[in-house]
């Protein structure tokens, strides 16, 4: 792959579009976290720790809201 070619080559759509927004403000904010600075030059490894924590995050985020509904049903 060159390294000219543009940082977002992305063909996962999103179930719920209206998220891009707020999927790309955690992956800039994680990344500024682990101080890796996106771009064509950055390393597989270090998008895959930004992507891994992203992932960390969203099921953390969906078992505390789990867990509140599942509190509510009970």
């Amino acid at each position: 792959m060159p390294r000219t070619q543009q940082v977002s080559n992305n063909r996962n759509q999103l179930l719920t579009p209206q998220a891009r927004t707020s999927l790309d403000q955690m992956k800039y904010e994680i990344a500024s976290e682990f101080g890796v600075t996106l771009g064509p030059d950055t390393t597989s490894r270090q998008n895959g720790s930004v992507g891994g924590e992203i992932t960390k995050r969203l099921v953390q985020m969906a078992e505390q809201q789990l867990g509140g509904q599942l509190g509510r049903i009970q």
